[in-house]
């Protein structure tokens, strides 16, 4: 069971929800919790923003009933959480890591980075939105002393496009990234190295028993929830 400290809203429909509790089980970024809500039947994964020794952060948006109720819930309420799910980023040599994220797949970036940063590789930042309502995080990567490039759809902040039009202007050797499919298939076609994705997946028991989430790989099949969420770009099959 998690206390939740904090449950505020940061931008459109966006929310940040700071859980007290156990960390001890959390290995990696790019992990996931996986959320029991009273009167849902499927746990709700939210993947972890960032986390120290008693906190666990994450970011949500409301896009259902389940977020909703989410949203609803005060200070000093407890959620039965499972921690510590998924094999999340590894961390390489890469001189010039380029993180990018698109919308709900920005979060579990963040901690990412700070690993990075950790060890000796501050990493150069992209993050695209629809539109500049629904833009976060972008002085929390900056405080950490990262470049950040900011996307929008609509052109109202940042760079007018996608995150891919950013990626133009960057100098990396490696890529981390977290987002939407379509987003995946277009950072796929313009890459210039190696890679890790994070996949955003409908999951079912999320620690690898129904195998829901299985998806079709050149190694053959793998759980999202279980082997993913994160999985090389050599291995992935457009």
């Amino acid at each position: 069971m998690y206390k939740i400290c904090e449950n505020k809203v940061i931008a459109d429909s966006v929310y940040k929800m700071i859980l007290g509790g156990d960390t001890s089980i959390i290995t990696a970024p790019g992990q996931f919790i996986n959320i029991k809500l009273d009167g849902y039947f499927l746990r709700r994964p939210i993947s972890i923003c960032d986390y120290d020794e008693n906190t666990i952060t994450i970011i949500y948006k409301v896009v259902g009933e389940g977020t909703e109720y989410m949203s609803k819930l005060k200070t000093g309420a407890e959620l039965d959480c499972l921690v510590g799910l998924g094999n999340g980023y590894t961390l390489n040599n890469a001189e010039k890591p380029l993180l990018i994220g698109g919308g709900v797949g920005v979060p579990p970036l963040y901690n990412l980075a700070k690993k990075l940063i950790e060890n000796g590789r501050t990493p150069d930042v992209i993050i695209g939105f629809n539109t500049k309502s629904e833009v976060f995080l972008e002085d929390g990567f900056k405080k950490l002393g990262c470049n950040v490039y900011v996307t929008t759809a609509d052109g109202s902040y940042g760079i007018k496009g996608f995150v891919t039009d950013a990626m133009k202007e960057v100098e990396y050797d490696y890529f981390y990234t977290c987002g939407p499919m379509p987003m995946f298939r277009a950072v796929e076609e313009v890459a210039l190295t190696s890679g890790q994705f994070s996949f955003e997946e409908r999951m079912g028991c999320g620690f690898g028993a129904c195998m829901g989430c299985s998806c079709k790989t050149k190694d053959g099949y793998k759980r999202i929830c279980k082997d993913g969420p994160v999985l090389l770009r050599e291995e992935i099959i457009w």
